[in-house]
């Protein structure tokens, strides 16, 4: 029945038992969430900005006003924007289960519409939110009913203490000394080349460099047999995180498994003039690379000034369902996949 439609009721009945298990899991989030004080927000998807990172596409759109005028907007890549206004709003703890739209992703990892959680703890340190990512990593290996996570041939011990591995280390291992590249103010694009142990372009830049090193040099290398926080990110890799104590480096840490990247979490940055500044050199290189650029979102850099210190973290939850069902595709997970 792998040719059939999802909706076939055969095809169905396959998919069945990890739509069970989706929803199981998507409740005891909601109860820990409940348990830990947050408050479940429902940010709206249609923004006047869809995030500024430069290899996010976003689907665009027109709205049409009361006096017939047409305006662009986007459906967000993120409910980031909107829930750091809540942020400065007064809220303290939120978080959302938000449907996000990313053009140009497709695959068994990626749909072009897919289920993002996102949470906040205003006041606390990022290193909170690798706590939380182990406590949902057991909770979903709990409600798919296993001791592993699995993709494809590997296997991942959810109920494991994660290894916490900064980036310059993983890069150490693969035989770069990433942070010889890196200063406070730059990156070094002929450093990184001389040392790099996959093919580098002529015009590749430091951070197109950097990202074939990491997918396929470090990442098929984290959380196996156990997770992995790959931490401490360079800060040009970090445009929405503030400085670490090494102002090389960011309050950035993605979470892996089974080689999959499941979070992306930050110590938030707050200082709108040095956001404005990452925003702009973002949609500068988005506009050299693919021709396009976004508008930045005044409301968000105006609601920096008075958002108080926060951490915040993304949480691919098609994904997390995927490796604890052992499923071969985000789209085996999902209710009614994108045609």
């Amino acid at each position: 029945m792998t040719d059939s439609p999802w909706w076939h009721p055969d095809r169905h009945a396959d998919r069945r038992p990890a739509l069970l298990a989706r929803a199981r899991l998507q409740s005891a989030i909601r109860r820990w969430l409940d348990q830990e004080g947050f408050l479940e927000v429902d940010p709206a998807a249609l923004q006047v900005s869809p995030g500024n990172e430069t290899h996010l596409h976003a689907f665009a759109t027109t709205a049409i006003g009361n006096d017939g005028e047409p305006r662009q907007m986007y459906l967000h890549t993120s409910p980031e924007f909107a829930m750091k206004k809540l942020l400065a709003a007064g809220e303290t703890r939120i978080a959302a289960f938000s449907h996000v739209w990313r053009n140009r992703e497709r695959g068994a990892r990626h749909s072009p519409e897919f289920t993002m959680m996102e949470w906040y703890r205003v006041g606390q340190d990022y290193t909170v939110l690798m706590d939380d990512c182990a406590a949902l990593m057991r909770m979903a290996a709990e409600a798919a009913g296993t001791c592993l996570f699995r993709h494809r041939d590997r296997t991942c011990d959810p109920f494991a203490v994660p290894e916490r591995l900064s980036v310059a280390d993983a890069f150490a291992r693969a035989g770069v000394d990433l942070l010889a590249t890196v200063t406070p103010q730059g990156t070094d694009r002929e450093a990184l080349a001389a040392m790099s142990p996959v093919r580098v372009a002529a015009d590749d830049t430091w951070s197109d460099i950097f990202s074939r090193i990491l997918s396929e040099k470090v990442e098929p290398t984290l959380g196996l047999d156990r997770p992995t926080i790959l931490d401490r990110y360079p800060v040009a890799e970090a445009a929405l995180a503030r400085p670490a104590d090494d102002p090389r480096v960011a309050e950035r840490f993605e979470l892996y498994a089974c080689g999959v990247e499941l979070a992306n979490g930050f110590g938030e940055l707050t200082d709108p003039i040095e956001q404005r500044r990452r925003f702009l050199a973002e949609m500068d290189e988005k506009a050299r690379l693919y021709g396009e650029r976004y508008p930045l979102d005044e409301d968000l850099l105006a609601a920096l000034k008075i958002m108080p210190p926060s951490s915040g973290i993304a949480l691919g939850f098609d994904r997390l369902v995927m490796l604890a069902t052992g499923a071969p595709d985000v789209d085996t997970v999902m209710w009614t996949p994108v045609g």
